[in-house]
């Protein structure tokens, strides 16, 4: 058993052409998506009409709530940008995400946390920067989810976690579409992967258990910063283009 897991593809629609070409060698028997499908200041549009014939089990993040649920004007401007340019397919399409899915009673499929969306799960923020918690705090945050494997999003850090007192992994693929950001909750902090490449991972299930592969891809990057430069978010620009978070110097 193959599973290939997506998360946070932020509305780069390059980035994803770049995890569809790499899945066809994958092959895997599955592919879930683990939200935060749209909101960015790049093609939202265009993200969710692949999305929408790919039918993956997609799980429904902050972001996507946002823009399903907020009015435009109380909205940011990362929501709103892709909330004034979706389709009313796409905005059909995205009403049929999950907060949560079970796979066959051994996987759990989330955003954040298991009843939080919002919430990061495999990072704990301690001053600037998301750090690795440690296992009680990791185990508080499951509030009681029993199940084996627990994949999440909403980081935006790849993590691969094995908890010790309960023998569950905690897998994080990372983000598709956005590899640093800067937010304000619970305080003023960035998340920041390093380099600009598209993330997935792929979990296979053999006789001795799962194994669990990250997945590092290129694709134009140049691009997809050109186009949030364009679009006025010059910290999505140098994000997409470094890995890091910051104007473009």
């Amino acid at each position: 058993m193959k599973i290939a897991v997506v998360s946070d593809i932020h509305g780069n629609v390059l980035a994803l052409e770049a995890v569809l070409a790499d899945l066809k060698s994958e092959a895997p028997d599955l592919v879930v998506n683990l939200g935060d499908c749209v909101s960015g200041p790049l093609w939202p549009e265009d993200t969710a009409a692949i999305l929408r014939d790919t039918a993956w089990p997609t799980i429904r993040g902050n972001h996507d709530r946002i823009v399903l649920e907020d009015p435009i004007e109380k909205m940011g401007p990362t929501d709103a940008f892709a909330a004034e340019r979706l389709s009313s397919e796409s905005i059909n399409w995205l009403k049929t995400a999950k907060p949560t899915i079970r796979l066959d009673g051994e996987i759990f499929l989330c955003h954040g946390t298991p009843d939080n969306d919002d919430r990061y799960l495999t990072e704990k923020v301690e001053g600037p920067k998301g750090h690795l918690p440690d296992e009680e705090t990791l185990l508080a945050e499951l509030k009681g989810e029993k199940s084996p494997i627990i994949c999440c999003g909403h980081t935006h850090i790849p993590r691969v976690i094995r908890l010790q007192k309960t023998g569950q992994t905690l897998l994080n693929p990372g983000s598709v579409g956005l590899p640093s950001y800067e937010d304000d909750h619970p305080n003023k902090h960035k998340m920041e992967a390093g380099s600009p490449h598209a993330r997935y991972a792929v979990m296979t299930k053999s006789e001795r258990g799962w194994s669990f592969q990250e997945k590092i891809l290129p694709y134009d990057w140049d691009a997809a910063s050109k186009e949030a430069e364009k679009n006025g978010r010059l910290g999505w620009a140098r994000a997409l283009k470094h890995g890091f978070f910051g104007p473009l110097s």
